[in-house]
């Protein structure tokens, strides 16, 4: 604005702040949602709302995948170098160096209102199918840890619609093992504002887990386990329990995008 305004970013600054009382906001990246998505969002939404109602959310357990790299993440417009002139920052303290194909490892997990499962590691170039999404995912993980963890109490599984996920024998093996879930064609697509391992969790443990970068795999792996096991109960609490509000937004914002709105 203010080369195109031919002054300085001082007196810009004072123009919209001071002059015209007006604040910053940065912009976000969001999930781009075609009419039929947002309909879709509406109605499944609606559903949702009303079968969770009378706090029946807070039973359920929400899972998801994230790729995790050696490399550190950084926000562009939050982390910052602080000196008086830039001609005092070192140019090596100002860059953060990336690789074409930096090692990455995918990462799954799942957080209920009451409790967290353990990570588990998939290692890259390994491709989830099915049989291996159950064996090594449903049957090696999350059954072992949920029939302890809920102990006979009634719970809901919910995962998104990736292809390993709504397969045939994924969707059988669901019906036969679980309690409740809530199926591919009862989930929203292309919702990530709506489970909270999106826009909460993962967040979270990257912010922790990711500020420098690893030397290995293996350190990266370590770290990641030690900070999600280090997330606060209070915060798994929180997150599951904002779920039914999303729901609401989502159908006020008419199936759009409404993180702006809550």
């Amino acid at each position: 604005m203010a080369n195109e305004c031919n002054c300085s970013t001082r007196t810009m600054g004072r123009l919209v702040h001071d002059d015209l009382g007006l604040k910053s906001y940065k912009f976000r990246k969001a999930q781009l949602l075609s009419d039929v998505n947002q309909k879709r969002r509406i109605e499944k939404c609606r559903k949702l709302r009303e079968r969770f109602r009378d706090g029946r959310h807070l039973d359920i357990l929400f899972t998801d995948e994230k790729l995790s790299t050696v490399e550190c993440s950084f926000n562009r417009q939050n982390d910052r170098v602080l000196c008086s002139t830039s001609k005092g920052i070192s140019p090596v303290a100002r860059i953060v160096k990336r690789t074409q194909k930096p090692a990455s490892v995918m990462v799954w997990g799942g957080i209920t209102a009451t409790g967290r499962t353990s990570l588990v590691f998939i290692d890259q170039g390994v491709k989830v199918n099915p049989e291996k999404y159950i064996q090594d995912i449903l049957e090696g993980e999350l059954e072992p840890w949920a029939t302890p963890h809920f102990q006979g109490r009634h719970w809901i599984f919910q995962q998104d619609s990736a292809p390993a996920h709504k397969s045939k024998a994924t969707q059988t093996w669901l019906k036969d093992h679980f309690p409740e879930i809530i199926s591919p064609m009862e989930w929203p697509a292309s919702s990530p504002d709506l489970n909270r391992m999106d826009f909460s969790i993962w967040s979270i443990l990257e912010s922790k887990a990711c500020v420098k970068p690893h030397k290995s795999l293996e350190a990266l792996r370590a770290l990641l386990v030690r900070e999600w096991h280090l997330i606060p109960h209070e915060v798994l609490s929180a997150s599951s329990d904002c779920f039914y509000k999303r729901l609401s937004s989502c159908i006020h914002a008419k199936g759009d995008i409404f993180e702006g709105l809550i």
